[in-house]
């Protein structure tokens, strides 16, 4: 987890995909409530994800739209080349910001 208080980090699973999106997904809106709206970063580390579904897919996009109502970025660090892609085959890549590894 960040220490900066407008930066909260949450490692997704290892598969993000139907089974795992809910908790995944209730868990990031839980970490937006606690970002200050207008100014807070939510990073998503999928650097251990090793599979994204079309389910996981939208899960980010859910948490994206969240984010965005309350004026909250949202990073993907650590995307593999895949899910990176995949992202873009979408359009979906202007979404989010992406950095390929660790900070």
């Amino acid at each position: 987890m960040s220490t900066r208080p407008t930066e909260k980090t949450l490692a997704a699973p290892e598969q993000l995909s139907l089974e795992s999106r809910t908790g995944f997904r209730r868990t990031a809106s839980d970490l937006l409530q606690h970002l200050p709206e207008g100014a807070g970063r939510l990073i998503i580390d999928l650097s251990g994800t090793r599979a994204v579904d079309s389910a996981g897919l939208g899960a980010l996009m859910l948490i994206q739209r969240k984010a965005a109502e309350r004026r909250q970025t949202v990073c993907l660090r650590g995307a593999s080349e895949e899910l990176r892609f995949l992202l873009v085959l979408t359009k979906l890549d202007d979404l989010f910001e992406l950095e390929s590894g660790e900070r």
